[in-house]
Order: structure tokens, then sequence, then C-alpha cells
């Protein structure tokens, strides 16, 4: 099957209020995943941002949600606008499957690429 390299995780933001902050090894592991060439210079830069990324997540988890109501749209009393679901164009599905080379049950056949 697939030989994919072991995914990073992110540490668990934790309750108390100390910051969060990644390691000069996972901000390589990271860039190694994202296929990045980080310098020696970039590493602190990337490891402060995605460090202070992290904290921001892990406040608004802190954030007490138990009393807000769900809502479907920002401004209350209004709705969004969509458009009637009618169909405007005719089906050109076959005319479209004559130029393919093959074809069946309404569905293009391509060569296998991954076994």
């Amino acid at each position: 099957m697939y030989d994919f390299p072991l995914i990073f995780r992110f540490p668990r933001p934790t309750t108390s209020r100390t910051p969060m902050a990644l390691t000069r090894e996972q901000i390589e592991s990271i860039a190694a995943l994202a296929r990045l060439e980080l310098s020696a210079a970039e590493l602190p830069v990337y490891q402060a941002s995605l460090s202070s990324i992290l904290e921001f997540v892990g406040a608004l988890e802190r954030v007490d949600t138990a009393n807000v109501t769900p809502m479907a749209h920002p401004l209350p009393g209004l709705s969004q606008r969509l458009r009637p679901d009618e169909v405007t164009e005719a089906d050109h599905h076959a005319e479209y499957q004559r130029n393919a080379p093959q074809t069946l049950a309404g569905l293009y056949l391509v060569p296998r690429v991954i076994e």
C-alpha cells in the first residue's frame, strides 16, 4: 500500500495559562512534512509564529461557550439570499462521452495508476 511518514501530533492544549511553545525539533518535523527548507535563521521565526497560533487556539478552547446559543447567521433577523435550485442546462453527458476512449455504465474508464 502506501508508505506514509509518521504524522506529527501537536501537543494537546492545557487548561493552565502557560504558553504552548513548540520545540526546534517539532518545527523541523513540521517543515519536513510540508517539504519546506528552513534556514537556521528562519527556525526561530517559525517557532514563535506557530507557537503563538497554538496558544491562540488554546485560548479559544478555554472560552466557556456553555451558555452561547448557536446561530445560523452573524446578523440576527437576516437570511442569506439563495438562488432557486433549478436545472438551467440540458444534460450533455452522452455527447461528452462519445469522445472518451472507454466508458462503462456512464463512467469514464481510465488506466489503473495505483496498485
